[in-house]
């Protein structure tokens, strides 16, 4: 069973979108907030590289965001 991590604020409709994605394909993962968190936002920064949310991490490899989720998933990798 694949670890899957989220980094997310709680405004953000892609955040929403992935956490829904991931929910309808019965996968489990852990979300990480990151609004009024700066030390899990600096994590994530660390880890990613990047600045943006959701990023979201597959067995502790980063794959980016909303957008590279669902092409996982029209792939046939989630």
């Amino acid at each position: 069973m694949m670890q899957i991590k989220m980094y997310t604020k709680s405004y953000c409709s892609y955040c929403h979108a992935a956490k829904n994605l991931l929910s309808k394909r019965g996968l489990n993962f852990e979300e990480i907030p990151v609004l009024g968190d700066p030390v899990a936002e600096q994590q994530m920064r660390k880890l990613s590289g990047r600045t943006t949310v959701p990023q979201i991490f597959i067995d502790g490899k980063p794959i980016g965001g909303y957008t590279e989720l669902v092409q996982l998933d029209m792939d046939g990798e989630l």
